[in-house]
């Protein structure tokens, strides 16, 4: 068995040519007036780089500097001369004598500042980098399949490490939740010496896209037995008032300037909508939330009020899925996609089957899938990954196809958070699995953290208003 899964990890190199927590301790003030003096203005320093182009640089709380930036990038890693583009991306500064933490969205990247939970941990620097091809870090003229795969974008990451490296010295350590925690292992397979450490957050791996039986197992499981029946129930009304509702949906596009070109109908956008608040339900919400589902006998206003709450009416729209493209391309060509087969709904479904993610993108785009792709993205975790830490919610459907560790992966750690959503982290996990996890990141930091401080309520020790309020991971607006 050994034999044949190191003949497998190396077939798949050839195809792959991807609560309460310890806050690491701050620099000593010999250390900082060290860094102050190469810091005096680390603009100047950014600017100086080749290829880099500061646009903004926005006020954030001492002692940060947040800039956004943009890098130029080839349109395509194997053919320089075929064009370039501009990839945005963003740096909250806290000093060069501070490890770095290059977060990596796998979307757009936001315009504010703040800190994902490794980047308080290590007390570090954070670089935020947007996905190539999600506006604006387009190509004038993509090419679909040749730029747009995950090797082309690992390929971005590491051409910002090596810029950014001279300037950002100390230890680096990559991290992304959902897509973005997708994103950061894939750079960590084909360029795997490019930071110390990776933090992947509720991050699935859809090793065979075609088999997709343990999403249909976690929603016999998930929450209780009360609550799924009554998400049941509410698909089930919802589609029995397909009439009623497809008018309504129909008539409030029309006032909102919405369309529905892509999914091809309202009829089919509202289909998809009833298939999905299920899944959008366990991913955003929590088991206390299933009080708030209608009943049967509730109202219209009620069920579609509740629709547009749990997974958004603007969702299926043309408008409201052009940002999102980018990602339901990947979903059809490398990434996979997930197929729940509703067995409830059956009968009511005009579209069976066919919510899938190439209704999602237009239809001049036809993705030919590459099942290859994710099949050497595990077989390397498994035999050849090392410093990585997964950590998924409990109640998380994306967490039905997760990362596995493997034989040969050294140094690295697993986790499920009990009852957590999409918004799973490090602190959300038992506290003896929470120092295990919080130890291990600043261990690969090179950092030292003091026996036990909290961050997450205001005023608690390391927290930082303003830095420390977001979760990306239960953020719609970079998130499906």
């Amino acid at each position: 068995m050994i034999r044949f899964g190191r003949m497998l990890l190396a077939a798949a190199l050839t195809v792959g040519m991807a609560a309460s927590v310890a806050v690491a301790a701050p620099a000593s003030a010999a250390s900082r007036a060290a860094a102050n003096a190469t810091d005096t203005d680390i603009r100047d320093r950014l600017e100086a780089v080749p290829g880099i182009t500061v646009l903004e640089e926005q006020p954030v709380v001492a002692p940060y500097r947040f800039f956004i930036l943009s890098i130029t990038q080839p349109v395509d890693h194997t053919n320089p001369r075929a064009g370039t583009f501009e990839q945005r991306f963003t740096l909250l500064h806290r000093g060069t004598d501070r490890p770095t933490v290059l977060h990596t969205t796998g979307y757009n990247v936001p315009e504010y500042a703040f800190r994902s939970e490794p980047t308080r941990l290590i007390d570090g620097n954070q670089i935020s980098v947007e996905q190539r091809f999600f506006t604006p870090s387009r190509p004038v003229d993509p090419k679909w399949e040749q730029q747009l795969t995950i090797w082309q974008a690992a390929t971005d990451h590491h051409r910002i490490v090596a810029a950014l490296k001279p300037i950002y010295s100390q230890k680096w350590i990559s991290t992304g939740a959902s897509k973005g925690g997708m994103t950061s292992i894939y750079h960590r397979r084909f360029y795997p010496k490019d930071v110390d450490g990776t933090v992947a957050y509720v991050a699935p791996q859809d090793v065979v896209n075609e088999e997709d039986s343990a999403y249909d197992r976690f929603f016999t499981k998930v929450g209780t037995a009360a609550c799924r029946a009554a998400l049941d129930a509410v698909q089930i009304e919802a589609l029995q008032r397909r009439g009623e509702l497809v008018a309504r949906y129909q008539a409030w596009a029309t006032e909102n300037q919405r369309t529905f070109g892509i999914v091809g109908s309202a009829d089919r956008a509202f289909e998809f909508m009833v298939n999905g608040t299920t899944w959008a339900f366990w991913q955003y919400s929590l088991e206390s939330d299933c009080a708030d589902v209608p009943a049967r006998t509730a109202s219209s206003d009620d069920i579609w009020n509740w629709l547009d709450l749990i997974y958004g009416l603007d969702s299926n729209t043309d408008q409201g899925i052009q940002g999102f493209i980018p990602y339901y391309f990947q979903a059809s060509y490398q990434l996979g996609y997930p197929d729940v087969s509703l067995p409830h709904l059956k009968g009511l479904q005009h579209y069976r089957g066919q919510d899938r993610a190439q209704s999602y993108i237009p239809r001049e785009l036809v993705p030919h899938f590459q099942p290859l792709a994710m099949l050497d993205i595990d077989i390397w975790v498994k035999f050849a990954g090392s410093q990585l830490l997964f950590v998924y919610g409990g109640n998380d459907p994306w967490g039905a196809e997760p990362f596995r560790l493997g034989p040969f992966t050294r140094d690295s750690q697993w986790y499920v958070a009990a009852g957590a959503n999409h918004g799973a982290n490090i602190a959300a996990l038992k506290p003896d699995e929470t120092a295990r996890a919080t130890a291990a990141v600043q261990r690969w930091a090179g950092v030292t953290a003091p026996a036990a401080s909290s961050f997450g309520a205001s005023g608690a020790p390391g927290y930082i208003a303003g830095l420390d309020d977001h979760n990306l991971a239960l953020d719609r607006r970079f998130n499906r």
